[in-house]
């Protein structure tokens, strides 16, 4: 199964972990004392910048019969929406700028270019998501519901059409996000989920707060501002469609790269169950996986290329995620602990590798949910013979022994070296292991190869042997025939 002891895994001690915690607290409280008026202009002037682009798209677009309009006027449209999505309606819905006291800039307040409703998506986002990251079955957003996204789920039959849901969730991103925060949301207000019309005899407000917020995106897009330009409102209908595209695409990507990449792992409820803050702020480090971005496409992707330091602190302004990550990186040099990161196609691609991989039933997989590189759990330790590890079997030894217990059995070699004074942990762990588990399959590849030309010799022999006894049984039967 995933994870079961962050501490075990981490190969940290409760102490650590909590020193951890406090370190982080303190990167928390340097922040939220410096913020003032450089972070406040630069959230309005990002506000200023995406309102002149849609603005300019918008306007553009009135002479998109022209092919050059409709690519200007699509590109900013497209430029537009991700920034709004991104950097505003998603940081701001976070509270990462209530502390301006702005009633326009508030979490309270703002009310997204996106299908769904951002009471909706904080319900479901905010505290679902970022208070259970991770956690099976209790953190929805862990595949959206319609993806298999670590082995510690079931498969099912339905798991084979993955590959095309996952190009469906992709290009309509926004209305799967919409759906799931209304699914989310009915789940907490007692709602049947059967229950998707608002029908006059049914109070359900979810539903009703969904359709008119829906209503209002595609009269808008579709119908509203294609009139606007007149005979050219079938061009700039699907420049409209494009940019939602684009936009949805982009997102998608964004949020793939951040969550489902080899490294971020994933928990189970026993985690959860007595979980300190150390503990909490360790799992979010742990779940999460940033890409390698410029300020421009840090920028585009609302500095969510810093998932592990959004995760972290989630109500921290965007822009302050650069310098966060230099902190954090120290930490995490500190404590031993991997800071998994890469550019944004390999990003993508292990998680699109996983996607695939997993629509298959497990019975076709070589791993397990302990080992296997998209998720692991302490367990993946065991029986892997290391220099700094001593060997035994790990299903016996898990059987009745708790992995808190090999941890305090072996933590000296796994704490400070007392040689060197620095920390050994997962990181180190896991390279080891790595090299470890390379090891053993070249031993086993030899003792495989080993045992087939055993197995050739002994073929040969026996040939040789039953060659031998024919002809020896033939030239008996020839003396036979001679003799009579």
């Amino acid at each position: 199964m995933a994870i079961t002891d962050i501490k075990a895994f981490a190969h940290l001690t409760a102490a650590d972990i909590e020193t951890l915690g406090q370190e982080l607290d303190t990167v928390r409280r340097d922040i939220e004392h410096s913020l003032g008026e450089r972070d406040a202009r630069y959230i309005r002037r990002t506000i200023a910048a995406q309102r002149i682009l849609e603005a300019a798209g918008r306007a553009t677009l009135f002479a998109s019969k022209k092919r050059w309009a409709w690519l200007t006027g699509t590109a900013l449209l497209s430029v537009a929406k991700i920034i709004e999505n991104m950097e505003l309606g998603h940081n701001i819905s976070h509270g990462q700028w209530d502390w301006m006291n702005d009633p326009e800039i508030h979490s309270t307040t703002w009310e997204w270019d996106m299908t769904g409703t951002s009471a909706q998506w904080k319900a479901a986002h905010n505290y679902s998501h970022h208070m259970y990251t991770n956690i099976l079955d209790m953190d929805d957003d862990l595949g959206f519901g319609i993806l298999r996204m670590t082995r510690d789920e079931e498969w099912k039959p339905i798991n084979l059409a993955q590959p095309v849901a996952n190009l469906f969730l992709a290009a309509l991103f926004e209305w799967g996000i919409a759906l799931h925060d209304l699914a989310a949301t009915k789940e907490q207000m007692g709602v049947p989920p059967s229950q998707f019309f608002p029908l006059r005899h049914v109070v359900n407000e979810p539903n009703k707060a969904f359709w008119r917020k829906a209503g209002r995106q595609v009269a808008k897009d579709f119908v509203i501002y294609p009139a606007l330009t007149g005979r050219a409102w079938k061009s700039t209908l699907k420049a409209n469609a494009t940019a939602n595209l684009i936009r949805n695409l982009w997102a998608y990507a964004v949020i793939f790269c951040g969550h489902f990449p080899d490294g971020a792992e994933k928990f189970t409820v026993d985690q959860f169950e007595n979980e300190t803050q150390g503990e909490w702020y360790l799992r979010q480090m742990l779940g999460s996986a940033n890409f390698d971005a410029g300020p421009v496409m840090a920028f585009m992707s609302g500095n969510l290329s810093y998932q592990i330091e959004h995760h972290l602190f989630p109500d921290i302004p965007s822009n302050r995620y650069p310098e966060v990550s230099v902190k954090v990186q120290e930490l995490c040099d500190k404590y031993d602990l991997p800071y998994t990161t890469g550019s944004l196609g390999k990003q993508y691609l292990l998680a699109f590798r996983t996607i695939h991989k997993l629509a298959l039933p497990d019975q076709w997989l070589k791993r397990t949910s302990d080992d296997a590189p998209e998720t692991s759990s302490e367990r993946k330790f065991a029986g892997i013979s290391l220099p700094s590890m001593p060997t035994w079997n790990g299903s016996e030894w898990l059987a009745e022994h708790s992995a808190s217990e090999w941890l305090a059995e072996h933590q000296p070699r796994w704490g400070l070296d007392p040689e060197t004074g620095e920390r050994r942990g997962l990181r180190s762990a896991m390279q080891e292991a790595k090299v470890a588990l390379k090891e053993k399959a070249a031993h086993e590849k030899q003792v495989l190869r080993e045992a087939k030309a055993a197995l050739q010799e002994k073929a040969r022999t026996e040939k040789a042997a039953l060659a031998d006894k024919a002809q020896r049984g033939g030239w008996f039967s020839r003396k036979l025939r001679r003799n009579r």
